[in-house]
């Protein structure tokens, strides 16, 4: 079962490292959030070379483009400011509101 969106620990626009794997230590950007695959396409990581002819997607000259590919999120960590590291997130009621909170130092993402 997918969890509800505010039960997710990942949204688009937070700032995560790559735990394991080729491009383990990296850093970047969630670009697109792939809720039923439990994937996100992170920015400049996992990267592979597509060939486009000309005229495919917009492209007049055509080439070799880097494209990123998504990566399991049980292999990405939150980035958290304050830690200076990738950690675990945990979740806290603040009033109505559950505010997602770094394992780590316990400050809000």
């Amino acid at each position: 079962m997918l969890p509800k969106f505010g039960d997710m620990k990942f949204r688009k626009g937070d700032s995560v490292v790559v735990y394991t794997g080729k491009d383990r230590a990296k850093s970047g950007k969630i670009e697109k959030m792939l809720n039923k695959k439990q994937a996100a396409i992170v920015g400049g990581v996992n990267l592979y070379k597509k060939h486009l002819k000309p005229g495919a997607r917009g492209n007049k000259e055509g080439g070799i483009i880097d494209a990123a590919l998504p990566i399991k999120l049980a292999n990405l960590r939150v980035f958290c400011a304050k830690c200076g590291r990738g950690v675990r997130v945990g979740f806290k009621k603040q009033g109505d509101k559950k505010v997602r909170i770094c394992r780590k130092c316990g400050s809000e993402l």
